[in-house]
C-alpha cells in the first residue's frame, strides 16, 4: 500500500447548494471512483437563520466494510442532517466505490475529494467525522490538509504540499480511531489483520464483508494517527471512545487527545462498543451539536 504526496485535489463539477438528496460520482487525486451522497440541512428556516447551519457541512467517514448505504451510516447520516448539511461516500474498495481498500492509507484522498464537494456545493465550513479506521483517516487529513502553507514539511514519511483551501476540514472528530498502527492486543483486531495480510482473509473480505482489500504493504507507511492528532490545531478536534469498544482499549483515545493537547476534547462513553454501530441517537445528537458549535 503506497503512501502519497497529499495536497491537490480536483473539484467536482456540480451547481451551488442542491435542494433535496443528491448521489454522485467523485474522483480522487489518483484516479478512483467513489461514490457519494449529499443530503440537505433538515432543520427548518426558522433554525438554519439562527444557527450556522445553512453554511456547515458534515462529512462522514465510515469504518473498514462500512459503505454509504449501511444502516448504521444512514442512521448517523439522519442525525446530522438535523443539524447540517450531510455528505457520505464509500472509501475505495468498499460498496460502490473503485478501487482496493488500503485500510486508512489512501484512503486520505476518498475524504479530500468529498471535502471539496462540499465546498463546491457552496458550504463555506467542514466537519469531517470519522468511525474506526475512518477515525484514523480524518485524523490524517487534519493534520495533512490544513489550508496552510507547508509545503516540503516531512510527516511520518509523507511529504506535505500546499493544499487547496477546498480540501481542508474546519473540525475534525474521531470516533474509536485507533492511535497506533498494527495493533494487534485484542482478539477482534488480531482478525482484521487476518483479513487483511493473508490471501484467504482477503477472499473472506471480498465476499464475507464486500471489501476489496489491496495486498501490497504500506511503502512508507502512512503518518500514525497518534502523530497527526498533534498537527491538526488550531482547528478544533474532538476524540469519542467507548469504555467497552472491543477493538481498541482506553490507551488509545487517551493517547490521541494527550498529543493534541489543550487542543482536543476527549468524551469517555460509558457503555459504548465500537464505532458507527455503537453510536446511539443521542451519542449522534451530541457530537452533531459540536459539530455545528465549534
Amino acid at each position: 500500500m503506497s503512501s502519497v504526496s497529499e495536497g491537490r485535489f480536483p473539484s467536482s463539477s456540480v451547481p451551488l447548494i442542491t435542494p433535496g438528496p443528491l448521489r454522485t460520482t467523485l474522483r480522487t487525486d489518483d484516479g478512483v471512483r467513489i461514490e457519494a451522497v449529499y443530503e440537505p440541512c433538515t432543520a427548518d428556516a426558522g433554525a438554519a437563520a439562527e444557527t450556522s447551519f445553512d453554511s456547515t457541512a458534515i462529512v462522514v467517514a465510515h469504518g473498514f466494510t462500512g459503505s454509504v448505504d449501511r444502516p448504521a451510516v444512514r442512521r448517523a447520516a439522519g442525525v446530522f442532517a438535523q443539524r447540517a448539511a450531510v455528505i457520505t461516500f464509500s472509501f475505495r474498495g468498499h460498496g460502490g466505490s473503485g478501487g482496493r481498500s488500503t485500510v486508512g492509507d489512501r484512503e486520505v484522498l476518498d475524504l479530500a475529494a468529498a471535502v471539496e464537494w462540499a465546498r463546491a456545493l457552496g458550504h463555506r465550513r467542514i466537519v469531517t467525522v470519522g468511525f474506526s479506521m475512518g477515525g484514523s483517516v480524518v485524523l490524517r487529513h487534519g493534520a495533512l490538509y490544513t489550508g496552510r502553507s507547508t509545503a516540503g514539511a516531512e510527516a511520518g514519511g509523507v511529504t506535505e504540499r500546499e493544499g487547496r483551501m477546498e480540501a481542508h476540514a474546519d473540525a475534525v472528530v474521531a470516533v474509536s480511531a485507533p492511535a497506533r498502527w498494527y495493533y494487534r492486543g485484542t482478539a477482534p483486531m488480531r482478525r482484521l489483520h487476518w483479513v487483511v495480510t493473508r490471501p484467504v482473509g482477503r477472499v473472506v473480505g471480498r465476499y464475507g464483508f464486500r471489501t476489496r482489500i489491496d495486498r501490497n504493504d504500506w511503502n512508507p507507511v502512512p503518518l500514525p494517527p497518534v502523530e497527526a492528532a498533534g498537527l491538526i490545531a488550531p482547528a478544533p478536534l474532538l476524540i469519542v471512545h467507548g469504555d467497552q469498544d472491543p477493538y481498541f482499549p482506553l490507551d488509545h483515545p487517551r493517547m490521541l487527545a494527550d498529543a493534541a493537547g489543550d487542543g482536543a476534547e476527549l468524551w469517555l462513553e460509558r457503555g459504548m462498543g465500537h464505532a458507527e454501530n455503537a453510536a446511539d441517537e443521542n451519542l449522534l445528537t451530541r457530537i452533531g451539536d459540536w459539530a455545528v458549535a465549534r
